[in-house]
């Protein structure tokens, strides 16, 4: 029997900063609106009832997932700490792709990748390696992203003309190891810094 409580606490996490609402939710579960809410009672019980560090917040009929704010004082710290050397696979790829797509939407980001990039969007943000460069014409406006300069040092290029480039016919794994490639080096110079 699946255990719908912990599904539900995976699509809450999943969702992100984004949220998700209890119509969504049963939807996706294929249970009741009803049955939704009581898990999420359930779930922010146990949150509040046990040493846990997140909690469940609503906003705006929105669930998500979030810290508890008695804890921020350490949030804040991480938040003023150096960043650690290494970038995950995700914010790696979504570089790669800013790289050699830009100007780019987080929207066509996600396309290309198949999953949300929220999270790798705002740590080469933080890092300075990305830049906002302008908005799409459009429904919204959508903030375009691109490389910034600090990228470029990091690569030793003087200008994004210089990144190597994609191959016309190439299979994904050639792709994926010219790409490993690439951030070995990068990964190399961020250790040495």
């Amino acid at each position: 029997m699946k255990n719908v409580k912990a599904i539900l606490e995976g699509l809450l996490f999943a969702c992100g900063d984004e949220g998700i609402t209890v119509k969504e939710l049963a939807q996706i579960m294929d249970i009741s609106v009803k049955a939704v809410e009581h898990l999420i009672e359930e779930l922010k019980y146990d949150y509040e009832h046990a040493s846990r560090g997140i909690m469940i917040m609503e906003a705006n009929d929105v669930f998500h997932l979030t810290t508890k704010p008695e804890h921020s004082e350490y949030y804040q710290r991480l938040v003023e700490a150096p960043q650690s050397g290494r970038m995950s696979q995700a914010a790696l790829e979504t570089l790669a792709i800013i790289a050699y797509k830009q100007p780019i939407t987080r929207s066509e980001i996600d396309e290309i990748r198949g999953v949300k990039s929220d999270r790798p969007v705002q740590t080469l943000l933080a890092r300075s390696l990305i830049e906002e460069v302008g908005r799409k014409d459009g429904i919204g406006r959508p903030v375009l992203f691109g490389t910034s300069k600090d990228f470029l040092t990091y690569f030793g290029l003087t200008s994004i003309e210089e990144l190597p480039p994609l191959p016309d016919n190439f299979d994904t794994d050639e792709l994926e190891d010219e790409a490993d490639l690439f951030f070995d080096r990068f990964n190399q110079l961020e250790d040495n810094q």
